[in-house]
């Protein structure tokens, strides 16, 4: 079978975004076992520090500090802001919840951000997507489970922050692209650094040599991650590898089986399935519309 251009750069920007929802897998499992040791403001300073290597670089090949220049300054640190309380509520997810559970709950992110669409964004919502909104609620209630004896009340820190997530979406849709995406990665990361930096007097321990590995490792593989999933955007259409995004859920629940033993429920395994089929359904419907208003 002879593969064309189109194909290889199809494949290739498969290949970005399976191995970018891998690192983020990844650094999400060592984000849970630093919890065991450091609050969660420690975790963001100290793995935040380290995300800046790879910032440098990116700036460097977009022309330097210039390239640092905001056009829209309130709307990128108040997307900061949203971006520090996301990434807080993420860390605190992974405190009392199995990894697989709170990122599915996480993919609740997409959900949100089309119920919010026509308040926020003044989009028409149609019936397929309506109905992909209820579909994932109703697997985010599955998972959950209030009322029984399966009910963990931290479930709370992945809704907070699939919302969070959702609005800080909705941010960044209403910028536009005057400032780069490197630019906004930069301020964001540096929000997020100074509020982690912020909760120190709430309790702090400095790392040993191997929980700054441990950091090193995460900063380095979130920053490479979201440089990955850029590149796979850039290389094929996002209907073809937006949906490898839900492979992170496969990645988490191997990560979590393999190093904590997590095994989750028939109940939970089908909310989770719920909330993908959601979120695929609004990619689906998202990727006709552009189609067609092309």
């Amino acid at each position: 079978m002879k593969f064309t251009s189109g194909h290889v750069e199809t494949l290739r920007g498969m290949a970005c975004m399976s191995a970018g929802v891998l690192l983020l897998a990844t650094q999400d499992a060592i984000t849970k076992w630093l919890t065991v040791d450091f609050h969660a403001g420690e975790i963001m300073l100290y793995r935040g520090i380290w995300a800046f290597p790879v910032l440098a670089v990116l700036v460097y090949r977009n022309g330097g500090f210039s390239s640092l220049r905001l056009y829209n300054p309130q709307a990128v640190w108040w997307r900061g802001i949203i971006a520090f309380l996301t990434t807080l509520f993420v860390t605190l997810s992974y405190v009392k919840l199995p990894l697989a559970e709170a990122a599915a709950l996480i993919f609740m992110s997409p959900i949100f951000l089309t119920a919010l669409a026509p308040l926020l964004l003044k989009e028409h919502i149609g019936f397929y997507r309506w109905l992909a909104v209820f579909i994932g609620f109703i697997g985010a209630v599955l998972m959950i489970q209030p009322g029984s004896k399966a009910f963990n009340s931290w479930v709370i820190f992945p809704l907070i922050a699939a919302m969070c997530s959702a609005y800080r979406d909705i941010i960044t849709r209403k910028m536009g692209t005057q400032d780069s995406a490197t630019t906004v990665m930069f301020y964001t990361s540096v929000v997020v650094l100074v509020g982690g930096a912020a909760s120190l007097p709430f309790g702090i321990r400095w790392p040993s040599l191997e929980h700054w590995l441990l950091f090193a490792v995460g900063g380095t593989f979130n920053s490479l991650a979201h440089l990955l999933i850029v590149v796979s955007l850039q290389l094929a259409a996002g209907a073809i590898v937006s949906p490898l995004k839900y492979l992170s859920l496969v990645w988490a629940a191997i990560i979590g089986y393999v190093i904590w033993g997590d095994i989750p429920g028939m109940l939970k395994v089908i909310g989770a399935v719920f909330v993908i089929a959601g979120g695929l359904i609004i990619l689906y419907r998202e990727t006709r519309q552009q189609i067609g208003t092309k």
